[in-house]
This record gives structure tokens, sequence and C-alpha cells, in this order.
């Protein structure tokens, strides 16, 4: 059973990389705005922000990070949708292929065009004057936590990518995990904002996620903040999954 699960996810997988491929504009729109976030804070607002470190782009880069992949699930959301329109989800059920393999093809298809943004955005972040002092297994650990925060995010865009009545409505659910970095540690240290939002700031997944990554880059001790890091993206995964998984039953069923 679960040779069948795998081989079926991989030729699904493959089809829907395909469709990515063809749609390059899909990547680039991904990337673009990530990028042009990255040059207006640092270009323009860096000089005003004291964040206490050297450089402006090494303090900021891991909340433009969490923000290319916010940006990039929508697109699977979007997919999942015209899958789900188009009928493809019942033809597909009517061959002998694991039920749940065309799902889990979108999820990994994620994984694959999200590690693809993010390669670029760290590409375009080293030509503005990134560095890092990390080495392999800080380099490493910085990929797992990513891939844990992309899964999650992923399984959390399955839910409207199956229960949307429209291509807005698929896609909409994305802006408030985009915003999400401006109200944490990402771009500003938490210490300058008023008290309410600071509580919230100190206390949301993605600060966590943040410090933890900022940390691995700058080679230094990560604390508490790892562990943080990876009980929220466990966490919210698990969540997510258990209701994508009930959203395609009932879709299906």
């Amino acid at each position: 059973m679960t040779t069948y699960f795998l081989s079926d996810t991989a030729v699904l997988t493959g089809r829907t990389l395909r469709h990515v491929t063809r749609s390059v504009d899909t990547i680039i729109t991904t990337v673009l705005m990530p990028v042009a976030m990255m040059l207006m804070f640092v270009y323009v607002f860096g000089g005003a922000i004291d964040t206490g470190s050297g450089s402006y782009v090494n303090y900021m880069l891991p909340g433009i990070l969490l923000i290319t992949v916010a940006s990039g699930i929508s697109y699977t959301a979007y997919r999942l949708f015209v899958d789900m329109q188009s009928g493809i989800f019942e033809r597909f059920q009517s061959m002998p292929i694991t039920r749940s393999g065309v799902l889990w093809a979108h999820v990994v298809t994620s994984l694959v065009a999200n590690l693809l943004s993010l390669v670029i955005v760290v590409g375009v972040a080293l030509l503005m004057g990134f560095r890092s002092a990390a080495g392999a297994p800080a380099w490493l650990a910085v990929a797992g936590i990513l891939l844990l925060f992309t899964l999650a995010l992923t399984w959390i865009a399955v839910i409207p990518g199956l229960s949307a009545t429209s291509v807005e409505g698929a896609g909409a659910f994305a802006y408030p995990l985009i915003f999400l970095p401006f109200l944490s540690s990402a771009f500003v240290p938490t210490k300058t904002m008023p008290g309410p939002v600071r509580w919230f700031a100190e206390h949301q997944p993605v600060t966590s996620i943040v410090n933890t990554i900022r940390d691995l880059f700058a080679g230094q001790p990560v604390g508490d903040d790892i562990w943080l890091a990876l009980a929220w993206c466990v966490g919210i995964g698990v969540v997510a999954y258990g209701f994508a998984m009930v959203a395609y039953r009932r879709k299906i069923g």
C-alpha cells in the first residue's frame, strides 16, 4: 500500500510540477513582492530603523523568507481550486490510484515551488549585502525550519483550496499570513512596540521562527526559540492537516 501511495503521488506530483514550470510567471510573481519589500526596507527605511545589528538586510531577511512562503502558498490553494472545479479529482477517483495521492501531489509541488522561490530571494539578498556566519549544519537547520513552516502553511492552503467558491476566495486567506510578519520581530525589535502590540508580537509564532532563523544565520546560540518555532510549525501543521483531510473527505465523499 505504501509503495502504491508513493508511486502514485510521484506521478501526480510530476503532473502538477509541469503546470508550474509552464507558468513561470507564478514563480516570478511569488518572488517579486518579497524582493520588492526587501529593496524598500533596506534602501528606503533601513537607515531609519535601529536594530542594533551591523546590517539591516541580515536582520530582516528571515521575515522576508516567511513572507515569500506565505505568498507562494496562495498559488497552492489556487491550483487546488482549479483542479476541483475542472472535475479532475472525480476523474482520478475513478482510476486505480491512491485517493490521497492527488492531494499530496499538490502539497509536494508547493514545497518544491516555494523552495525555488526561497533560493531566488536568498540569492537577491546576497547581492544586496547579506552575509552569514552559519556553517553547513546551521544552514540545514534553517532549511528544515522553512520546510516545516512551508508544510504547515500548505496544509492551511489546502482547506480554502477545497472549500472556496471562487478563485479570489481560494487565495484571499494568504493575506493575513503575509501581514503577520509585520507584527513580529521580523522588521523591528519588539521592544520598540507599544504594550498590547508588543505582547502579541512576542507570543505569536512568526517571532520565534524569525528569531531562530536570524540566530542560525548569525552563528549564535538559538536558545529556547528553536523549540518554540518547531512546536508552532508542527502544531499548526497537524491541526491544519486534520481540517484539510476532513474537508477532502467531504468533497470527494
